[in-house]
């Protein structure tokens, strides 16, 4: 009996027989996965992005806007960075621009 470890080695080709076919099949599916992300998640978070940005680029005094934290106001000065909302009659409240989430139609806030 011969117990060399050499003598008892074969070749994986005939069992695990790899071809330019099975790479294709193993690739295939991968790239229907991403598509599937891409055109499900990526594309419309992008796209809300890109509405959010427009947004907040619009703003001008005398919008009325609700911010993240839920304050509904009527913006009075408008800065690069920054906005004073009036919330309520002589209350006035400085918020980051980016906070906005929401233009109201004009007249949705009564009188403040």
């Amino acid at each position: 009996m011969n117990f060399s470890p050499i003598a008892n080695a074969y070749a994986g080709t005939a069992v695990g027989e790899g071809g330019p076919d099975s790479i294709f099949m193993q690739i295939v599916p991968l790239v229907i996965i991403f598509a599937i992300f891409y055109f499900l998640l990526i594309r419309p978070q992008m796209k809300k992005a890109k509405e959010q940005r427009q947004l907040i680029a619009a703003i001008s005094k005398g919008d009325e806007v609700v911010t993240q934290g839920g304050l509904a106001g009527r913006v009075m000065q408008v800065g690069e960075d920054y906005l004073q909302l009036e919330i309520a009659e002589g209350v006035i409240v400085k918020v980051q621009r980016a906070s906005v989430t929401l233009l109201l139609p004009k007249g949705t806030l009564k009188k403040l």
